[in-house]
């Protein structure tokens, strides 16, 4: 059996991460599953408990060490299906068993804000990971999209406003000092789907 290659896909929050993850996938010649971190997002009653919900999105409301033992059983076990959670954004709580990566995928690829941060759970992430690429466009077009999705999913533009320059853009700061541990750095355009390599491997995934 071909071994399995997982990828991970990362940048600040409003990157692009989804939409690229995804084109990979579709583009992919061989068998391909996509599998985003957001499944991992802690509960919001967990939130609640730990005085974590009003900065939700920080590495440290996220169960990493879960997620690190995800990726772990998607490298390893290739005899069944592996369920993994999803994020609902209607609802913004993850919900169990969302995502199936098929036997038969043999490329798996991830996305995320953290792959990259130097913290013990998310070094135990980085070492499922084949490859990371990290993602970078205009921060004026990051943080209009931001905006729009807090908008979409129930904000006031004010409230929007407000936790993007709160929450969004702290951890944007976290996830910019760890660009140079990439793989690769791919420069995208506004429609986020394609975009300039920047860093060793340039010839694709």
């Amino acid at each position: 059996m071909t071994a399995r290659r997982i990828i991970g896909v990362t940048g600040a929050p409003g990157v692009g991460k989804t939409t690229y993850a995804v084109g990979l996938v579709a583009a992919s010649a061989v068998p391909a599953a996509y599998l985003p971190m957001d499944g991992f997002h802690l509960a919001d009653i967990t939130l609640t408990a730990l005085g974590r919900r009003d900065r939700k999105g920080a590495p440290d409301t996220f169960d990493a060490w879960g997620y690190a033992a995800l990726l772990r059983r998607v490298r390893e076990e290739r005899d069944h299906v592996v369920f993994a959670p999803g994020f609902e954004r209607d609802l913004e709580q993850p919900i169990a068993g969302a995502v199936a990566v098929p036997p038969e995928a043999e490329l798996v690829v991830t996305e995320g804000n953290y792959l990259l941060l130097d913290d013990p759970e998310w070094r135990a992430v980085r070492a499922q990971l084949d490859e990371v690429v990290f993602l970078v466009t205009d921060d004026d077009t990051r943080i209009r999209r931001l905006v729009a999705r807090h908008v979409e999913f129930g904000k006031t533009r004010a409230e929007a406003e407000e936790w993007v320059a709160r929450v969004d853009e702290a951890n944007a700061s976290l996830v910019a000092a760890t660009a140079r541990l990439a793989d690769r750095v791919v420069v995208l355009p506004e429609s986020g789907r394609i975009g300039k390599s920047a860093a060793p491997g340039s010839e694709g995934v």
